[in-house]
Parts: C-alpha cells; structure tokens; sequence
C-alpha cells in the first residue's frame, strides 16, 4: 500500500513538473514574465515545489537569459534563412568599410587643405588676378624701356649737336 501511494506522489510530480516546463516555454513564446512566481501561477503548483527541484529552477533561469524569439513568430529559422541573413549583413559590412574609407579619404583631404591654408605655404586665392597684373607691369616695363631708349638717343644727339655747336664756336675766335 505504501508503494502505491509513493507511486501516486511520483506520478503527481512529474504531472507537475511536466506542467512547470509547459509553462516556462510557454512564458518564453508569449514573452510574458519569466519569473517564479509568474511560473508557479501558470502551472499551478506552489512556489516552494520550484525552489524544491532546483532543477526547474535552473531551467527557468536559463530561459529566462535567453533572449526571447521574435514577437508574433513561432517558427524556427532555417539554415538558409540564416546564411542569408549573413550574406546579407557581410555585403552590408562590405558597403559600410566602402563608405568609411571614403569618408575618411575627403576628411583627409579636407583636413589637409585647412592646415596648408593655415601654414600660410599655399598660393593666395587671387591667383589670376595677381599674374594679369603682372602681365601688365611686364607690359608697361617694356614701354617704358622703349621710351628710356628714345630719351637716351635723343640726348645723344643733343650732345652731339651741343659738342659740335661748341667746336664751332671755338673755332670762330
């Protein structure tokens, strides 16, 4: 008689505890709390019969650190879902170093212009202006070289004129 009875209690915790993991899977697919309490209520058992079978105890915490499946989804995802998603994210991984790389090439150009700009090494922004003006001093120089040229052989020959009407009047005395 006594076999029976330990029979019948064996029987009613394994309902019990069948009854316990129901609960926490269900808890982890509905995304409902993943607590003692919260499980006890669910499978209607005592709080104590948890913290009694440390097992189910440990079950529930390792549910409860996983993270929870995706809302509204209860199926699986395939290995060729997964390896999608992967080739996915390396093509997306392979866009975004393209994009880094340029990025940091015009940030290394920029910088580079702002600190030559600041050494004061560079050309001045007024470039054309400055080599019109100084085509024009060029001009104006050969102008007034030709013009030093006239005056030079102008006075040249006002001292020659000035030498001979001096000789003349020399000779006259």
């Amino acid at each position: 008689m006594t076999t029976g009875m330990n029979d019948g209690r064996q029987a009613e915790t394994e309902r019990r505890r069948t009854r316990v993991r129901a609960a926490i899977l269900a808890a982890r697919n509905e995304g409902t709390p993943l607590t003692a309490a919260a499980i006890a209520r669910t499978a209607r058992v005592d709080r104590t019969f948890l913290y009694r079978h440390r097992e189910l105890l440990d079950i529930l915490h390792t549910v409860a650190r996983e993270p929870a499946p995706p809302s509204g989804s209860t199926t699986a995802a395939t290995h060729a879902s997964l390896q999608a998603d992967l080739a996915n994210a390396g093509a997306r991984s392979a866009r975004l170093a393209v994009r880094v790389h340029q990025l940091e090439e015009r940030l290394s150009r920029a910088l580079g212009e702002e600190i030559w700009n600041s050494s004061g090494l560079r050309a001045p922004g007024d470039v054309a202006e400055l080599t019109r003006r100084i085509t024009h001093l060029e001009q104006a120089n050969v102008e007034l070289g030709r013009m030093l040229e006239e005056r030079q052989s102008e006075l040249d020959a006002a001292r020659a004129a000035n030498r001979d009407l001096t000789r003349a009047l020399n000779q006259r005395e």
